[in-house]
């Protein structure tokens, strides 16, 4: 109160200067004029606009004399500058209160965004004429009611953990785990600076990081001899598995790193994936944002510290994965006691991902084909659930968040196999596997008959002298009864190519599109879409024949084709792929009647007989106690039409074929280069042990980790 009066006083005397002032220069100067009728609330919402504008030496310039003695002006805008840019105070709105009382006091309530969310507050300031305008009389209260001389603004934060993905039994496919952090202490290095030297190349030698990354390290403001600096982090006793299994024993790479004089191995927090290359091309990896992340997250949280999903699973839900850091605003005295809490928002946590996916039968089926270039659909075709999804070779999620060493990222660009390449997101030459398809099509619209003999024509065939030197040809010679039955049987290509003609390009074209080709799948993770040519009809008998057979032109990705076997098993409909577990799973249909029903029951008792008839090819994955079905396919894969060096893709689609089955499967790999291996042969010989164990609970024993040759 003395101060209030000791200021009117003050004000009384600069104001009567004010005035004598102005009637020297004459009421005609308008702007002094208008300077003068300046209301307080105006100045104060003047005042306050200036912290949105960063501009604090115009905020300095409206304090009065007063003010100005007991706060310098660097000392004023470090202060002011702190708080406000430090809660990062964003659309600040003020709204004024009717005036009581001493009117110079003007009164508030003042709303902002901070970082903390938003922060309303009432508030007064003391506004007075002194010299030739308004000026306040400032307090560290202009700031907030509850603000001392003594106190500080504090920013704390805690941050969010980032949602899980889980398997269908709830095991871990990616989530927080323990890690190793590698670092040093420099007050235990080396002080001869030659063994200093050495000890940081040796050390950089285990790592597969460079020398000078640890020195930049070392370098750091902050370092002190007693500091832990981390130099980078590792696969705790050098292997995930362990991570999650909680054994506690050193890796060789730990016992030489503590050799070394300085380097400590503590434990740390990181995102895991614990298996590792097995389930990779699904899960992704997350990575800390690049300048451009941040530029196209601008507004959504994501700071210099952030992570963000760069591909797979933890690409695809980003947005439910990502939590929210918690933040509160408060004030805390000179001791660091926390007085007041301005502003707070809860730390929310991401949403776990729990998936359909099976961690055994994901691991089996990389197993089986780790040294192959393969990719394998797994789905309970029943449900559409989609249980495993593997793309072999693979690379491992760890290393990319971890840190990936030089030597690691060139192996995998550099290998002519493509680790990084996810092949069932791509489009195959589906071959026999479509036999099935064209079976289909031809029955639904009447187009062919079951029962039909389409003609003896032996191991090769085509249609007349129009199609110059090319001929259809097929493996298998069963004799002259070549009817639906026989060539699924047999796989015959002959009859399928025949087939075609039969249905004729637009009708199997018109098919092809109700089924899905040409449309984008319905999935969560973006796969190529199926085509049937690469222009926009099928422009020869040639391509039409071929695409009878799963060839030509004829390119479907895996997890399309899965889907349209589960037709075989829905009276007609297809199943929408499903990637995330229900409470009750039903099976979504994404397109009824893809074919007639008594075209499917004719279809599908055919491939019976191809997994369990002696002269089926598919024969092989023939099991006792459970009915399966299935269609073998081979594609050749060639330049041109003449080509004799081309690779082949062997196929296989398999599925059991009764609803009460306890596990029912749907499965469906493909392996390239399979020429001179046994063509889909060598695909049936390393799905048995798979089927064996998933569904007859056999013990699954991990194949030689040779290269096949």
């Amino acid at each position: 109160m003395t101060l209030q009066n000791n200021t009117k006083k003050k004000s009384r005397k600069k104001m009567g200067l004010a005035l004598g002032v102005a009637a020297a220069v004459g009421l005609g100067a308008g702007c002094w004029f208008l300077f003068l009728r300046q209301t307080p609330q105006d100045f104060v919402q003047a005042y306050m606009d200036c912290i949105e504008a960063r501009d604090y030496e115009k905020m300095y310039e409206m304090l009065d004399a007063d003010s100005q003695e007991r706060i310098d002006q660097e000392s004023f805008l470090t202060r002011n500058q702190n708080i406000y840019e430090g809660i990062e105070v964003e659309d600040l709105k003020l709204e004024f209160k009717k005036k009581d009382g001493d009117k110079k006091w003007i009164k508030y309530t003042a709303t902002m965004n901070t970082v903390a969310g938003e922060l309303t507050f009432d508030n007064q300031m003391y506004v007075h004429r002194e010299g030739l305008g308004l000026k306040l009389q400032w307090e560290d209260t202009s700031i907030f009611p509850e603000l001392h001389s003594t106190d500080k603004v504090q920013v704390s934060s805690s941050e969010f953990q980032r949602g899980g993905i889980y398997d269908r039994e709830g095991k871990t496919l990616a989530g927080q785990g323990i890690v190793s952090s590698v670092g040093l202490v420099p007050g235990k290095m080396s002080v001869d600076p030659t063994q200093r030297e050495e000890d940081i190349q040796k050390m950089a030698d285990l790592l597969e990081i460079s020398a000078e990354s640890i020195e930049n390290s070392l370098d750091a403001s902050w370092v002190k001899d007693d500091s832990f600096v981390p130099v980078k982090k590792i696969e705790k006793n050098h292997t995930v598995e362990n991570t999650l299994l909680g054994e506690n024993f050193d890796s060789e790479l730990v016992k030489q790193l503590v050799e070394i004089p300085g380097v400590m191995v503590t434990d740390a927090e990181d995102r895991v994936y614990p298996l590792g290359e097995v389930a990779s091309h699904l899960t992704g990896y997350v990575q800390s944002v690049t300048a451009e992340d941040l530029e196209e997250r601008k507004g959504k949280g994501y700071d210099a510290n952030s992570v963000l999903g760069k591909s797979g699973l933890e690409s695809l839900y980003e947005d439910e994965l990502r939590g929210t850091d918690g933040c509160k605003i408060s004030i805390v005295d000179q001791d660091g006691q926390e007085r007041t809490v301005l502003a707070k928002k809860e730390t929310e946590n991401g949403l776990d991902i729990t998936t359909t996916i099976d961690s055994e039968l994901q691991e089996m089926l990389y197993r089986q084909f780790e040294n192959d270039k393969s990719c394998s659909v797994a789905m309970n075709p029943f449900t559409g659930e989609i249980l495993a999804l593997v793309s072999t070779p693979s690379y491992d999620s760890n290393d990319f968040v971890l840190g990936m060493s030089q030597s690691v990222w060139d192996s995998l660009n550099e290998d002519e196999d493509q680790p990084m390449y996810n092949r069932f997101r791509q489009t195959w030459a589906p071959g026999s596997t479509f036999k099935p398809m064209t079976a289909a099509i031809g029955l639904s619209t009447g187009r062919l008959a079951a029962d039909e003999n389409l003609g003896y024509s032996g191991t090769s065939w085509q249609k007349d002298s129009s199609w110059g030197s090319y001929h259809v040809t097929t493996l298998h010679d069963y004799g002259e009864d070549v009817t639906l039955r026989n060539a699924l049987v047999y796989s015959d290509n002959i009859y399928f190519a025949k087939a075609a003609l039969k249905i004729g390009a637009d009708t199997l074209e018109e098919q092809l599109k109700k089924i899905g080709f040409g449309q984008e799948l319905p999935f969560p993770i973006s796969v190529t879409s199926s085509q049937y040519s690469n222009e926009e009809h099928i422009s020869t008998e040639v391509q039409l024949a071929d695409s009878g057979y799963g060839q030509g032109q004829m390119l479907v990705n895996p997890i399309h084709l899965a889907s349209i076997y589960t037709a075989f098993l829905n009276e007609g409909d297809m199943l929408k792929p499903k990637l995330l577990q229900e409470e009750n799973p039903q099976g979504e249909v994404w397109i009824s009647d893809a074919f007639t029903e008594e075209a499917v029951q004719t279809v599908a008792e055919d491939l019976k007989d191809v997994v369990n008839s002696p002269e089926g090819t598919g024969y092989g994955l023939h099991l006792e106690g459970v009915e399966l079905a299935g269609k073998t396919g081979t594609a050749e894969i060639k330049d041109t039409v003449e080509d004799t060096s081309g690779t082949e893709l062997g196929w296989m689609a398999v599925y059991t074929t009764d609803p009460d089955t306890e596990k029912p499967l749907l499965l469906l790999t493909m392996v390239q280069d399979v020429k001179e291996r046994g063509g889909s042969g060598y695909v049936v010989d390393n799905l048995r042990p798979v089927l064996e164990s998933y569904l007859l609970g056999q013990e699954y024993t991990k194949p030689s980790q040779d290269e096949p040759e």
